[in-house]
């Protein structure tokens, strides 16, 4: 007689803009069969200087909190890093994308935080399971990977729109799993810091019922189990002083504390943990080197003229987290695809494109026969650095401020004071911009739920 599911709850949190040699390569340390960087650093893997290619970067154990710069990780700079399979372009795609980054920026590239660093992402990767071959689903930017991870395609876009007053956004019209789980009646929701990413996907406007900010999530984890949803995915602060996406140069201890409140959230609630897998990863690398090339793959669909979508992108850090998985490494190439693979095949959703079915699942990391008694009740919650609020954005934070006026503009159509206000602010400093985007957001909502206008969560 088969087993029961014992996962009811599966919880996807997915930060920003990290490899998976920076964030959890130490932890070959831990699980010797991991793939990880050379330990102990007597033979580390090496990237050539640019223009002086004699002179090489070591990987080493030294990687910072904060990063000067935002390294390059759009689709040229990507496949230059990955340089035809040999991973020896990181250094040299940096140089040409940051040429006035000072040289300590080249060693940041190419190093990886020391075992501890990193208090509650290595304490979760020593107790739970490290997928260790998780890719990127294009080797690129933020916007197409968290769409593959949303809907199992990018509709063959590999950009982020540039411009905060012209964004020139494309039009994002697929399938996506929240409609997959609603035709099927399993409960969703997702929970944001400030602008949720995922909104860009237009039939994601109908669900704004189904959108809460992060703000209650710990009251909600608390509450009765069966008033939590069945799937839900978590979206950081993109902006301001709550950024927490460990997005560079931020400090990665935002995210830290992040990933912290999750987990210690879901575990206070004994009856919710034990019906519980905690999906933790990153959109993709963010330009910081990992030594595995990544493998071939095949298109979810016939957008291929700016890419061909046969390759996945660069490792990203991952980790399955539940009483009912061991700790350890799996086996097997995953990516974003394979985490669709396995809710779909779990309530027989419908399709998702092409790459989904292909994909492996991480079903079978769900191999206890009886959930662990000894996992961790609570992790470490670090403090971190106030964010630098006078930096220039991001090319993430570009590309929502772009999507927030595109909100405004045609799904809120506020009055013409509070647009005029809106557009002074967006000219001005970091702060203001950030305070403007994240106000468009909740004025959206706002008016969408003062006609109760939505589908039902």
């Amino acid at each position: 007689m088969a087993m029961a599911d014992p996962i009811q709850h599966v919880v996807v949190l997915m930060l920003e803009n990290n490899s998976f040699d920076r964030m959890l390569g130490c932890m070959k340390a831990v699980f010797p069969g991991m793939e990880g960087p050379n330990l102990p650093e007597a033979n580390p893997f090496t990237n050539p200087d640019y223009p002086d290619a004699a002179r090489l970067f070591a990987q080493l154990p030294d990687a910072q909190r904060t990063v000067a710069v935002d390294p390059g990780h759009d689709l040229d700079d990507a496949l230059r890093q990955i340089h035809q399979g040999d991973c020896k372009g990181f250094v040299r795609d940096f140089v040409q994308h940051c040429p006035q980054a000072p040289e300590s920026e080249r060693y940041q590239i190419m190093d990886y935080f020391k075992l501890g660093d990193l208090p509650a992402l290595h304490a979760l990767a020593q107790n739970y399971l490290i997928c260790d071959h998780w890719f990127s689903s294009v080797p690129g930017p933020t916007w197409p990977n968290r769409f593959f991870v949303h809907s199992g395609t990018s509709l063959g876009h590999v950009d982020m729109p540039g411009g905060v007053f012209h964004p020139a956004l494309h039009l994002y019209n697929q399938p996506t799993v929240y409609e997959r789980l609603h035709e099927k009646n399993i409960s969703w929701r997702i929970y944001y810091g400030d602008v949720p990413q995922s909104l860009l996907m237009t039939n994601q406007l109908e669900f704004h019922l189904n959108y809460r900010r992060m703000d209650s999530f710990k009251a909600d984890a608390a509450g009765s189990v069966s008033d939590f949803p069945q799937y839900v995915f978590i979206e950081p602060c993109y902006f301001g002083p709550g950024q927490n996406d460990q997005h560079p140069p931020t400090d990665v201890m935002h995210g830290e504390a992040l990933i912290a409140d999750v987990y210690n959230a879901l575990r206070a609630n004994e009856e919710l943990w034990a019906s519980t897998l905690l999906v933790l990863t990153y959109d993709e690398h963010g330009g910081f080197f990992d030594h595995v090339a990544p493998p071939p793959t095949i298109a979810p669909d016939t957008h291929t003229t700016q890419f061909a979508f046969n390759q996945l992108g660069v490792r990203v850090p991952a980790l399955l987290i539940s009483p009912w998985v061991d700790p350890g490494v799996f086996p097997g190439v995953l990516d974003h695809t394979s985490l669709l693979r396995y809710v779909t095949e779990k309530w027989n959703l419908g399709p998702l494109g092409a790459r989904v079915p292909h994909a492996a699942s991480i079903a079978s990391a769900i191999a206890r026969s009886t959930a662990r008694s000894d996992c961790p009740r609570s992790i470490p919650r670090p403090a971190a650095q106030p964010n630098d609020l006078t930096k220039p954005y991001n090319g993430q934070q570009v590309a929502l401020a772009g999507f927030t006026q595109h909100l405004e503009a045609n799904h809120t159509q506020p009055d013409d004071h509070t647009i005029a206000e809106h557009s002074r602010a967006m000219a001005t400093t970091p702060e203001a911009q950030s305070h403007t985007v994240t106000e468009r957001v909740q004025q959206f909502f706002a008016s969408r739920r003062k006609v109760s206008v939505g589908r039902p969560t």
